[in-house]
């Protein structure tokens, strides 16, 4: 009798989030903190990875390719401070245009300098963004889609992202999906700015649980209204 065969076993699934060092003389950046809350934590099957990235235009990039050549994920999302934002917000695309108004953390501050030299001037996310935001709002937390995530490093490594999976396909690892979403300042930050909004550690971790299984459950994203007239 020929022994019958086990069933091949599917490969371990591999989340990234990568969260930013604190910029712009604060203490502290949410990102990161809500990032590595989720470090080692199970979504939808698949791992969760957190890396702290440097606010620095090119390191930023360099780093998350070291990330992303280490754990070869299935999924990739960034995550950055927006400072005045009251929403988690998905970022529908990335541009290809550094110009800083601020310097990083390196004391650089580049002015209309392309990202990637001759590569297309914009990428997609390819996150179903609009069904990351449904999810989110039916939990109770706000979020709405951003069409702009500015021209700083937030920015700047998005499109970092969408480059490295347009033009570095990973073998066996097909479908690989990216993208990035700002969150708001913590409450501790918007003390120092009266009137400016802020989320809690606690809400904007849960949201990127959220965000993190839709992104993996969802592979066509929804047909919802998510436009802005300016």
């Amino acid at each position: 009798m020929t022994p019958s065969k086990s069933p091949r076993s599917s490969p371990p699934l591999h989340v990234l989030l990568t969260g930013f060092d604190p910029f712009d003389r604060e203490a502290i950046n949410p990102s990161w903190e809500a990032v590595r809350a989720l470090d080692g934590a199970k979504i939808g099957g698949a791992t969760v990875h957190a890396r702290q990235m440097p606010c620095v235009f090119g390191d930023a990039i360099e780093a998350l390719a070291d990330a992303m050549d280490e754990l070869k994920p299935q999924l990739v999302l960034c995550i950055g401070q927006a400072g005045g934002r009251s929403e988690i917000t998905p970022e529908r695309i990335a541009i290809n245009i550094d110009d800083g108004r601020i310097a990083d953390n390196a004391g650089h501050q580049p002015i209309d300098l392309p990202v990637v030299a001759g590569a297309p001037a914009a990428y997609f996310s390819t996150l179903p963004i609009k069904a990351i935001v449904r999810d989110l709002r039916a939990a109770g937390i706000p979020s709405s889609v951003s069409n702009s995530a500015g021209t700083f490093v937030c920015n700047h490594i998005f499109y970092g992202l969408m480059h490295r999976i347009a033009t570095h396909p990973v073998p066996g690892l097909p479908g690989l999906r990216g993208g990035f979403i700002h969150i708001p300042y913590l409450p501790e930050q918007a003390a120092r700015f009266p009137g400016a909004p802020s989320m809690s550690l606690a809400t904007m971790t849960e949201a990127l649980r959220i965000a993190v299984a839709t992104a993996l459950a969802v592979k066509q994203d929804v047909a919802e209204t998510g436009g802005q007239l300016h």
